[in-house]
């Protein structure tokens, strides 16, 4: 929201460029193009322009208001079938509604998408072939409808069996009766193969700590003998063996070599913990040296084999095609920095940048503020809008902690819109601090804070399943991971240690 004087001073200047747009916004910072110009045209008809916004008749009641929040929270959360049921409003009016009476429940929430999991599927055709219900009973209690119940069971069983699942008033005879007994028992044996693949998905995610979508091919021998050893007890050792393509001379070798004592078990362990610990983020250097602290002497190479057989793959960042581009550069602080991002104490040099993340429940937002010295995250701010609120609440936390020392570090951040508004400018002004901006299109200028993203989303995001979680649970665990990251995950540019045992090693932090 703009106030009076700042919207004069740009149609007065429109007017004065002979009322170029470009140059206009690219001299004052603000608006965008078709706010500049509706000012235009109500200067021109008006001769000025209103103090203060004119606010229009409310078009619905908030009875009407509290009736569509209260059916979006008690009908799954699904913004198109309120919208659908209730006929009104907008999905932009719905969820500034949600988000003026229950803010906890966040504005941008979307429906899950994407396709069914195979485990669904499979779920799904076990218990409509061996249902006491009704299909729609099954299809309401699993939240699909009836025909996509029916066009599972046909993709994994096929459609000539659909005949058997139908109850007959009349019981059939003669060859007829033996065809569909045929079908029965061959309908019982493909169920059996259908829950069987199930189990063996669920007991490699007990007790290999695997995804339900994990390819059985890759899994190791020794793997497939210790999930034969789960279901001995429910199906029998052939049908195992014929599932999982284990030989049987290769199952009894590591049933053999399983009951043999492992001196490195107790080791195993603690790298398990140390790895699940810390995010399955860590190679086998960096928990060697977490080993070493724990007096547990053994090299890199015993870490690396070990890590290895346990499956214990730290995360790796995903290689991107690099793209830049060079547009029109508009005035701008100079690129003080210049990727040249070392530093030789804390609070001479400052990154921010902003990180989005799409989950099912909706988009979040993370505004750090990175220090070159050791990479530690000086402040931070996560929300649901990239606006102006979220920069500005990061910022005066930053500034709060180097008001105390009285230094003026640079604070170096791209070119966005969030780092031109004069709210961020006065900030900047009022705290003394320097600024320095990224050239136009060339990301590797703010290489350092872009590292820190990369990183962040290799090591939390990606390996994670966040299908089931809302907008406050990966808020609380993103928070939680960043602190993790500056008090306990380890550098080792930083002599293996956290960027906070790094300080207080120097004696700059208690």
């Amino acid at each position: 929201m703009y106030s009076y004087e700042e919207r004069i001073r740009a149609v007065e200047l429109y007017i004065k460029l002979g009322k170029r747009v470009a140059a206009t916004i690219r001299q004052l910072g603000y608006p965008t193009k078709n706010a500049l110009k509706g000012w235009h045209r109500e200067f021109e008809l008006r001769q000025d322009l209103p103090v203060g916004y004119a606010r229009s008749r409310p078009k619905y009641s908030p009875e009407q208001k509290k009736l569509a929040v209260d059916h979006y929270l008690d009908h799954g959360r699904c913004i198109a079938l309120t919208i659908k049921t209730l006929g009104y409003p907008g999905r932009a009016s719905l969820q500034a509604w949600i988000q003026e009476l229950r803010p906890e429940a966040h504005s941008r929430v979307v429906g899950r998408s994407g396709r069914a999991s195979a485990v669904l599927k499979r779920t799904a055709v076990i218990a409509l072939c061996t249902r006491e219900e009704s299909a729609q009973a099954i299809a309401d209690r699993l939240g699909v409808c009836r025909p996509t119940l029916y066009n599972w069971k046909h993709e994994l069983l096929g459609i000539e069996v659909s005949a058997s699942m139908k109850r007959k008033r009349e019981s059939p005879a003669g060859p007829e009766r033996e065809e569909l007994e045929r079908q029965l028992e061959a309908l019982r044996r493909e169920v059996r193969r259908l829950r069987l693949e199930q189990d063996l998905l669920t007991k490699a995610n007990e007790i290999l700590k695997k995804d339900t979508g994990i390819i059985q091919q890759s899994l190791t021998n020794r793997e497939k003998t210790l999930l034969i050893d789960a279901l001995r007890q429910t199906y029998s050792l052939s049908e195992l063996l014929e599932v999982l393509g284990l030989p049987r001379s290769s199952y009894f070798y590591h049933r053999a070599r399983l009951d043999t004592a492992d001196k490195y078990v107790e080791v195993r362990r603690i790298i398990t913990d140390i790895f699940e610990r810390n995010h399955r983020c860590y190679g086998y250097r960096r928990v060697q040296a977490l080993l070493s602290r724990q007096r547990v002497r053994i090299s890199e190479k015993v870490v690396q084999r070990l890590m290895k057989q346990e499956r214990l793959v730290a995360a790796v960042p995903k290689r991107r095609r690099y793209g830049s581009y060079m547009g029109e550069i508009g005035p701008a602080p100079e690129n003080i920095v210049n990727r040249d991002f070392g530093a030789p104490a804390p609070n001479i040099k400052w990154l921010t940048d902003i990180s989005e993340f799409q989950i099912s429940a909706g988009k979040v937002y993370l505004s750090p503020v990175i220090d070159c010295f050791d990479g530690m995250v000086v402040s931070w701010s996560i929300g649901t809008r990239p606006d102006a609120e979220l920069v500005n609440s990061m910022l005066d936390a930053a500034i709060e902690t180097v008001a105390l020392t009285g230094d003026q570090p640079i604070i170096h951040s791209d070119r966005g819109a969030h780092y031109r508004w004069p709210g961020w400018m006065s900030r900047i002004t009022d705290a003394k601090l320097i600024r320095s901006m990224s050239r136009k299109g060339y990301s590797p200028d703010n290489a350092a804070c872009e590292g820190f993203f990369g990183r962040l989303k290799n090591e939390f995001f990606y390996p994670r399943n966040w299908q089931s979680s809302t907008i406050e649970q990966f808020v609380e665990a993103l928070d939680s991971y960043i602190r993790w990251y500056n008090e306990k995950r380890i550098k080792i540019s930083l002599g293996y240690r956290s960027p906070v045992e790094y300080r207080v090693s120097l004696g700059l932090a208690t």
